[in-house]
């Protein structure tokens, strides 16, 4: 987390938290999500606008984090801003290396080990690692194909719907957020 965040966080910690107004799609793509955008169905139905300024989307990538509930948000100076999530809270890059492995970057740039690979009902390749779950960008498909051709990453199949419960993430913290009585 940058430090400016950090000390935002200290001078105003009881920032109200934000949902519904941030969304990572299944292509690693960020979109700001207004009002009439929220309107119009959640996530997967409206995505809104996608973020093309490098600077901000890299501050996002910096203080892109989880909560204890599986939540991840992005840290917003005080604010903590929750994503929705199209598939998975991270979106992997997979390139094979120059001694024939295979390195898998998410995209936020943190560099990982693969510790589980999962293959859903629609055919999307999921890889788990200490970081938490993501998913395979359709780009880089053919690669992860050749590391499961190899043997180095072996798929278990799964469904898409119990991904979120077994691998401790939830995809709508606004959904969440919304059903949750509040006082």
């Amino acid at each position: 987390m940058d430090d400016i965040v950090k000390q935002a966080l200290a001078k105003w910690p009881n920032v109200p938290h934000c949902y519904g107004w941030l969304g990572l799609d299944a292509r690693g793509n960020w979109y700001m999500r207004d009002d009439r955008t929220q309107a119009q169905g959640p996530f997967r139905t409206a995505k809104g606008s996608m973020l093309r300024h490098d600077k901000l989307i890299e501050f996002i990538h910096r203080n892109y984090e989880h909560d204890d509930e599986g939540q991840w948000f992005f840290q917003n100076g005080p604010q903590r801003v929750y994503v929705e999530l199209e598939a998975a809270p991270l979106v992997w890059r997979v390139v094979e290396d120059a001694s024939g492995g295979f390195a898998v970057t998410a995209h936020t740039g943190a560099a990982v080990t693969v510790s589980g690979c999962l293959l859903d009902e629609d055919g999307r390749l999921y890889l788990a690692s200490p970081l938490g779950l993501g998913l395979v960008h359709t780009q880089d498909v053919g690669i992860a194909a050749e590391a499961v051709e190899r043997g180095i990453w072996t798929p278990e199949t799964v469904q898409a719907s119990d991904l979120p419960a077994r691998f401790g993430h939830v995809l709508s913290p606004a959904g969440r957020h919304a059903a949750v009585p509040h006082t």
